[in-house]
């Protein structure tokens, strides 16, 4: 059920629009902040919510890379993938953190700390190759970068 809190964000959000589908997006936003990912029932009550069918809201969701529909780790790393990250070794920087987290792109740690996901573009060309956690950008990678970064998020 949605929040008193999530209907009062989403209905600020839906203000701006002629019609509440159009705020389809900020209201799966603001149900993911407060939830971490759109579970089948909160997506089937917002989609009621916004006067759509359940269908057209999914589809929606599982077109954006950034709307989560499985439970994801409590810290997201977006990993750039873009040419420029990949001409400065985004490569190298993704299986070492694949082989210190233990997991793929897609995947979530163990423990629950950590969602890898891969990125087309973060938008630091200049700082390549670049990841970013939980809206932190991260730049000019190595090994050693990563593992200061990563043992901030404990």
């Amino acid at each position: 059920m949605l929040t008193k809190q999530e209907m009062t964000e989403i209905q600020a959000e839906l203000n701006r629009y002629e019609q509440k589908r159009g705020g389809c997006i900020e209201a799966l936003k603001t149900v993911q902040r407060h939830r971490g990912w759109i579970s089948d029932e909160s997506l089937a009550e917002l989609a009621d919510f916004l006067e759509m069918t359940t269908d057209d809201l999914d589809s929606v969701a599982t077109f954006y890379n950034l709307i989560f529909r499985k439970p994801v780790g409590r810290h997201i790393i977006l990993m750039c993938t873009s040419i420029s990250c990949w001409v400065m070794g985004s490569e190298e920087v993704l299986h070492y953190i694949e082989e210190k987290l233990g997991i793929k792109p897609g995947e979530t740690t163990a423990d629950g700390r950590f969602t890898l996901i891969p990125n087309v573009c973060l938008g630091a060309c200049d700082h390549a190759p670049a990841l970013m956690i939980d809206g932190s950008l991260h730049g000019d990678l190595d090994a050693q970068k990563i593992d200061e970064i990563l043992a901030g998020y404990e």
